[in-house]
């Protein structure tokens, strides 16, 4: 099943989220490669693509695990967490409508 794991950086976190990114976008990189990631991307702090210093408010991944626990589990060892980039995370179910495919 798909989870949706929403994540809420702390105040100023772009520095922390620099210092640990290499190792948080290869656990994504992981789920990729394994065809279990749907989405995944930062919320920027602008409405921007790019924002520069202004950095960023949070994270959206949408990716299919064998069950709730296991996707919390993977959510709670995300190097944005043991950084302090991460204030919360949120972990839930979720059901893909569109695109269908």
């Amino acid at each position: 099943m798909w989870y949706a794991i929403i994540s809420q950086d702390v105040d100023d976190s772009l520095e922390k989220r620099m210092s640990v990114r290499p190792d948080h976008i290869k656990r994504l990189q992981e789920l990729q490669d394994e065809g279990r990631m749907l989405i995944a991307g930062p919320h920027p702090k602008i409405d921007s693509e790019d924002p520069g210093p202004a950095g960023f408010t949070g994270s959206l991944i949408v990716a299919e695990f064998d069950s709730l626990e296991d996707a919390q589990a993977w959510a709670d060892d995300d190097p944005y967490i043991a950084a302090g980039v991460y204030e919360k995370v949120i972990v839930k179910p979720f059901k893909k409508v569109f695109p269908s495919a």
